[in-house]
Parts: structure tokens; C-alpha cells; sequence
């Protein structure tokens, strides 16, 4: 098998990656089809809104995420996998059956953001973690980009999917269908055999798991790089669901089928960027850097956009970017933390990564809101930016070179990329 895909030699991330990916491709639909029905159906055209329902369902990851590392390192991963699959799915049929019924109003929505919110708290660190304990220390790396690409080959689908059927049958039909995706990833948890491989011994009991994680992470400066630099890349740079919803609807006036396949257009580049990764044999410095710059360069691109179709362009490169930084950071962690300590360590990635977007959300609804779509857009490039910078000068000085040198190590090819 080609080294790209070295970790589909392991039969239990074979069944996990198959059921993951029709869960993905269910999820990314419900995406599109949550921001729609809180911008056009629920609200009359709310970007403050939608920000507001995007920050209920990451503001969980933030206060619960530590201790949803905690469970992960002290629990059998599978079965608290299992638990919040099901949790996830029961949540999107409510949701569903709402708005097929017509009796949806703008609390159920963000009700159901944060009970989805609650469940992928606990969910995510036990599903990062439970990918290395299926592959092995040799295939993380490998891993862990294989599930980008399943994550972003649902995501090249399904906003296409979600837009069309949106525009066909409506949004209730497509919270239904990600209910019933859920049941492709139980089904693979049920398949997986549990004895191959042992789990590692779990995290002994104590009341200071959480801070022990965190002092951990505060002793490591490489770590405290990774955090600082996902929590203003999350705030800033990743709130898609905000800032396109606005550039669709206000700025081009275009219907929920061209709002779908700005999701699409945009994982060509992220499905291109985890691909890329899923060749390296493990994580660089330079590809974290050069992602956060190349994240912020391109989304100042897009807010000048003139057209509609230009500014999909332009999400191309912006989606190889965002990839390229998340996938360097969650493989550096995964490789270089002690398996006693991942899960809790995941957690406070996970937490710092999806609370930035929590707390930025709400901000980044509101400016789209007072001083229109482009400069919601063009705000969140010149932080990215800004924080690139500093990170290169920063690494610049921990390493004594010039900002010349961090910049040119930043960006330069390597052969075996």
C-alpha cells in the first residue's frame, strides 16, 4: 500500500475510517443546513446569530474539554465513543423533527448547539486519542492526516449535498439524514475488535487530573506556541460558518445552493492539504508557521473579492492553509506527549482550538453585522497575520536567527514534502 495511506493496513482504522467518513459527510450537511435555517428561516438574516449559535456549540469544548481528557485517559475510549455518537444523532433527529413539523423556533436551535456541544466536549479528545491507540506510535502521524482527509473529503461533498437538498426539500430533511449517518460510525465501533491493539493502562485516579494536564502543558514552551497560536487562529481565522454565511447572503446575494459549495470549493484545498500531509513523516515547525501567515495573506484576499466566484477561488488556498497549520499542531501534540498525558493534553488543544472559535464567533457576527461582510472577513485575516508574525519572531529568537531566516525556514520547500 502507498506510504500515503500506510495506516489502512491496520484493519480496525480501515472499519473506523469507512464509518467515520459517512458520519462526516452527515455532519458537514447539518452544518450548512444550521447556518441557513438560523440566517434565512429563524432570523431575517442575522449574522450576530448565527455567530451566536456557532459559539454555543464550541463554548462547551472550552469549559468541559479538560475533563473530557480526563475521561478519555481514565476510560475505555470505545465506549465513551459510543455513548456520544448516540448522544450527537438523538440530538439532530429532535432537531430535525422540529423543523419537518414546523414547530422550530430560534431557542431550539441553539439549544441543539449546545447539547451537540456538550457531547463532542467529551467526544473529540477520546476520538483524537483512540485513533492513536488503533495505529500505533509509528502511524500516528499518518493517522491523524488520513482523518483530515475524510474529514474534508465530507466536506468537498457535503455543503454541496446540504445546499441542493436545502433548496429541493428543505433544511429538516438534512438534520434527519445526518441522524441517520450516526449510524454508520456505531456500527464501526461495534466491529472494531477491542483486544487489537490493548489499550495503553489508563491515567491513575486523583482530583488534579486537569492540572496536572495543564502544567504539563505549561512546562513545555512547544506546547504553549501550539495554544497560543490555535486560540487566536480559532477565534480569528476559522469562523467559515460566520464569515461565509455573511459574504453569501449580503455581499453577493446568492441562494443556499452557491452558500453550499462555498463549503465544497473550499475543501478542494483542505482535502489537497491533508493529502500533502498524509506524506510527511511526521510534523515541522515551518508548516505551522507558514500556515498560520499563508491563513491570514489569503483571507485578507478574500474580503477584496470582487465577485462571488473569485472569492471561492481564493477559499481554495485559505482551506490548504487552515489544514496545513491544524494538522502540524494536533500531530505535533499526538507524537510528543506521553500517552498517560494525550488525552488531557488533546483536551485542552481541542478546548483552546474550539473555544477561540466559540468566543470569536459572537465578535465576528457582531462587526459583520455593524460594518458589513468584507470587514468581518478582513478583521480576522490582519489577526491571523499579526499572530503569524509574532510566532516566526518569536521561534526567531528562541532559535537565534533573523526574522529573514525564521521567515525563509517558514516557507521553504522541503523535498520530502
Amino acid at each position: 500500500m502507498s506510504a500515503m495511506f500506510r495506516a489502512l493496513e491496520n484493519p480496525n482504522y480501515r472499519t473506523w475510517a469507512a464509518g467515520a467518513l459517512v458520519s462526516n459527510i452527515g455532519t458537514w450537511m447539518q452544518r450548512v443546513a444550521q447556518d441557513w435555517l438560523v440566517l434565512t428561516v429563524l432570523t431575517d438574516h442575522s449574522g450576530a446569530a448565527v455567530g451566536l449559535t456557532t459559539g454555543l456549540q464550541f463554548l462547551p469544548m472550552l469549559l468541559l474539554g479538560p475533563y473530557g481528557g480526563v475521561l478519555a485517559d481514565r476510560y475505555r475510549k470505545r465506549v465513551i465513543l459510543l455513548w456520544t455518537q448516540l448522544a450527537m444523532g438523538l440530538t439532530a433527529l429532535g432537531l430535525g423533527l422540529l423543523v419537518v413539523t414546523g414547530t422550530a423556533h430560534l431557542w431550539h436551535a441553539y439549544l441543539a448547539a449546545v447539547c451537540l456541544g456538550i457531547a463532542s466536549a467529551i467526544d473529540a479528545p477520546a476520538r483524537q486519542a483512540f485513533v492513536s491507540e488503533l495505529v500505533g506510535q509509528d502511524n500516528i502521524a499518518n493517522a491523524v492526516a488520513l482523518n483530515s482527509a475524510s474529514f474534508n473529503t465530507a466536506r468537498l461533498t457535503g455543503p454541496a449535498i446540504a445546499g441542493a437538498l436545502i433548496a429541493w426539500v428543505g433544511t429538516g430533511a438534512v438534520f434527519l439524514l445526518n441522524a441517520a449517518s450516526f449510524a454508520a460510525v456505531l456500527i464501526a465501533l461495534f466491529r472494531i475488535r477491542t483486544s487489537q491493539p490493548a489499550p495503553p493502562a489508563p491515567a491513575t485516579r486523583g482530583k488534579h487530573q486537569v492540572a496536572e494536564g495543564v502544567n504539563y502543558v505549561r512546562g513545555r514552551p512547544d506546547l504553549m506556541l501550539i495554544m497560543v497560536l490555535v486560540g487566536v487562529v480559532g477565534a480569528f481565522g476559522l469562523n467559515f460558518a460566520v464569515t461565509n454565511s455573511l459574504m453569501a447572503t449580503t455581499e453577493f446575494r446568492v441562494g443556499p445552493g452557491e452558500f453550499g459549495l462555498l463549503g465544497s470549493i473550499m475543501a478542494v484545498g483542505t482535502l489537497a492539504g491533508a493529502l500533502l500531509a498524509a506524506r510527511r513523516a511526521g510534523p515541522r515547525l515551518r508548516f505551522m508557521l507558514a500556515g498560520a501567515l499563508g491563513l491570514g495573506i489569503f483571507t485578507l484576499v478574500c474580503s477584496v473579492s470582487p465577485s462571488f466566484w473569485i472569492y471561492a477561488a481564493v477559499l481554495i488556498p485559505v482551506g490548504l492553509a487552515s489544514i496545513t497549520f491544524l494538522n502540524s499542531c494536533n500531530t505535533s501534540i499526538q507524537l510528543s506527549v506521553e500517552p498517560q498525558f494525550r488525552g488531557r493534553v488533546l483536551a485542552l488543544y481541542l478546548a483552546i482550538l474550539q473555544g477561540g472559535t466559540a468566543l470569536g464567533a459572537p465578535l465576528m457576527g457582531w462587526i459583520g453585522s455593524q460594518f458589513g461582510a468584507r470587514w468581518c472577513v478582513a478583521s480576522g485575516g490582519i489577526v491571523v497575520l499579526l499572530t503569524g508574525i509574532a510566532a516566526v519572531i518569536a521561534v526567531a529568537r528562541r532559535n537565534e536567527l533573523t526574522l529573514r531566516q525564521s521567515l525563509r525556514l517558514a516557507f521553504r520547500r522541503e523535498a520530502a514534502a
